[in-house]
């Protein structure tokens, strides 16, 4: 039988998930700058790579508030999502579609992520670890706010360009 694993293993298993998934996003965010033909698209990738980068210094602070070392754990999902991605830029390079398949393919890295520090958010306050619960907080913060920049940009220019 399985030893007991209590809600603090699985925070921990869960931020490891999002470090690995972090760490990845942070390799294929200047492929998918360069890939963008819009300037304000191409200036969105550049702009959350930095905000990326902070995010990964978050979530070292709180594996530091957990006397934990910052190690990642092979997440498949973000793995599938950014192979989604890679296909796309293959696929429609060239294309009037390409911004709008690069926006869909952002977006859904973006609703993994606020899955996971929404999740973690909550989890953290339950284990009574409030320090660590604004950090998730500002980074879910920050997500979401990156999720309705590129719904607008999608709306207003790269949608219509690929219709």
């Amino acid at each position: 039988m399985a030893q007991d694993k209590t809600l603090d293993d699985l925070f921990l298993d869960t931020l490891k998930d999002i470090y690995y998934a972090e760490k990845q996003i942070l390799k294929t965010l200047p492929k998918m700058a360069k890939a963008a033909q819009s300037p304000q698209l191409k200036a969105g990738f550049e702009q959350h790579q930095d905000e990326t980068e902070t995010h990964v210094e978050r979530l070292e602070q709180v594996f530091e508030m957990l006397g934990k070392p910052a190690r990642g754990k092979t997440c498949d999902a973000i793995l599938g999502i950014i192979e989604e991605g890679k296909s796309i830029m293959e696929e429609f390079k060239g294309t009037s579609a390409l911004d709008a398949g690069l926006v869909s393919a952002a977006q859904a890295v973006e609703h993994y992520e606020m899955a996971r520090y929404g999740t973690l958010r909550t989890w953290a306050q339950q284990l009574g670890m409030n320090d660590a619960a604004k950090l998730l907080a500002q980074t879910l913060s920050e997500e979401e706010a990156t999720d309705k920049k590129l719904s607008g940009l999608a709306t207003a220019e790269v949608n219509k360009k690929a219709a």
